[in-house]
Order: C-alpha cells, then structure tokens, then sequence
C-alpha cells in the first residue's frame, strides 16, 4: 500500500539498522518506518542535513526513540497504540497459565524423553483461578489483562496506576486501587504493564522482590527495563518468588544465561503482539499516520509534534 502512494525503501533482510545507517536513512527519506529493534537516540537524529519530518513507528512502546531529540530535530513521532491490545493480554494470559503450570519445565522433560509417567507428585504446579492478580499499570493492556483474569477465571484483582483508573472499570473488575509495595505482598501473580520510561526503569528491583511472597509469579509483556534482571535472576534461583513469565527483556535480544538456565522461567522472544491479525492492524495504523501526516493533516497517534 506504501509503494502505491510512496517511494518506498524497504527494509527486505527484516533485520535492525546500525547508527550508521539510520544516519544515512534519515539524511534521504521524508519519513521512516521503525520498530522497537531500531535505537533512535540524540546521536542518530541530531544528524546534519535531516531531511526526516516523520518517524512513523511500527508498535505501541516508544522507549528506543529519544522523543526530546526528536522535538530539537524537528521531526514527528508516531506510534500504532490499541491494535494490539487483545493480543498481548492473551500472551500476558498465557504466560501466566504456563508459570503457574510449569508447562515450560513439562514440556522440555518431555522433549527430553525424561517423562517416567504418570506420577502423583510430578511437576505439582498451582492453580491459577480464584488467586489474587496485581496489575501494575492500568493501561489498555493491563485492564485488558484484568478482564481476562477476572471474568474468566474468578481472579481478584489490585491495580497500580499513575493515573486514576476509570470508577466504572474499578466497579467492573471489582478491583481494589492500591500502592505498589501493597499490591507485591498482596498478589499471588504481579503482571506488567507499564511503559518504559526513567520513572519505571528498574520498577521492580530487588527491593520490590522481596515484598513478594515464595508462591508468587512475575509475568512481564510490557519492557525489559522495568525489571532489575540481575536482581530477578537472585530471587528466582534462591526460590524467593516461586517463576516467571517473560516475553521482555531488559537487553533484547540478549538474554543472560542464567536466567535461561532457571527451570521456573517460562522465556518467550517478545511475541506479545505476533499475531497476524495484529501486526496487519499495527501496519495499517502507520499507514495512516504516514498518509494524514503528508496529506498536512495531524496524525491521529501523534507522540510528539513540531
């Protein structure tokens, strides 16, 4: 669609640009499409001879472009926000059932041809309906997530928000608005949906992991840098919370090798919104930032503006 309204450049190896060539990029294009493997910072878009009025970006989470350097350079920043909501919530779900399970750990004893059968004690997980969830962040995603857990599986829920969370949706989950520190030792899960930003780097440090209880689990779909991962790797292995759930990390797409190596870590490569559903919603939503923005109009997902 971009190719008949545009003359496109297409990234066809589907792999991350350099400095360098993001440099490049930007001194011949009028816009460019990134994704969050794409490090926009002051060093690439304070480059000389900009001729970029709109980064057009594929994804909700903004953390990996340097919106304040945007602004002093004069260009546009957009993002595709709602389209994948439903399908990140699902994940967060899914992560969720499989820690709670230990289907992660099942699956590589089976794999393995370790399995001895059917066995009383074998791989005793824990129920995951009638627990206690705190969401941490009240976003789309995360009530998205509270939805799910609530009315399909009976879960009470605590929510942490900056922001005030709609009456009616506190009504509906029949939730509880609590602090941080409150919501960590009460919850049997803690799942995250907080942007990444300076105020929630490292958000749950070790800390915020001690507040949990041994029978609690982690589940995070949201950005690797709100978790201290160091700090998490120290409670996972001394078994002061019980497993988690991760779709992000904080050095994508490096993963330390000690957090592979915990058996109650079910790892996923950042699949919130790989659906095929989603990411054709996310594409079509840059397309229309990019057209509305050349059409002289404002674009209906405008970050930053100048």
């Amino acid at each position: 669609m971009l190719a008949e309204e545009f003359d496109l450049t297409v990234n066809r190896e589907d792999t991350p640009r350099s400095a360098g060539q993001l440099r490049t990029l930007l001194r011949q294009h009028d816009a460019l499409g990134v994704t969050v493997t794409d490090r926009i910072d002051a060093s690439v878009l304070l480059v000389e001879d900009c001729r970029t009025k709109l980064i057009a970006n594929f994804g909700v989470g903004f953390n990996h472009i340097d919106l304040d350097a945007a602004r002093r350079a004069g260009i546009s920043v957009t993002n595709t926000p709602g389209v994948l909501t439903d399908c990140t919530a699902d994940l967060a779900m899914t992560l969720m059932l499989m820690a709670a399970r230990r289907a992660g750990e099942g699956e590589r004893q089976l794999r393995a041809g370790a399995w001895a059968g059917w066995r009383p004690t074998h791989l005793l997980g824990t129920r995951v309906s009638g627990k206690i969830l705190g969401i941490v962040g009240a976003g789309r995603i995360g009530i998205a997530t509270a939805r799910r857990a609530h009315h399909g599986f009976g879960m009470s829920i605590l929510l942490h928000s900056r922001s005030a969370v709609d009456p009616g949706i506190v009504q509906e989950l029949a939730a509880q608005t609590t602090g941080l520190d409150e919501l960590l030792q009460r919850s049997d899960f803690v799942s995250l949906h907080t942007p990444s930003s300076a105020e929630t780097h490292h958000l749950i440090d070790a800390d915020s992991l001690a507040l949990m209880s041994s029978d609690s689990i982690l589940i995070n779909t949201s950005r690797g840098d709100v978790v201290d991962e160091a700090a998490l790797i120290a409670a996972l292995e001394r078994g002061s919370i019980a497993a988690a759930g991760l779709d992000v990390y904080e050095h994508e797409p490096a993963v330390p090798q000690a957090l592979l190596s915990c058996e109650n870590v079910v790892a996923l490569p950042h699949l919130g919104s790989a659906t095929r559903e989603t990411r054709v919603a996310m594409g079509m939503r840059a397309v229309a930032n990019l057209r509305s923005f050349f059409a002289g109009g404002s674009p209906a997902d405008l970050l930053t503006e100048n």
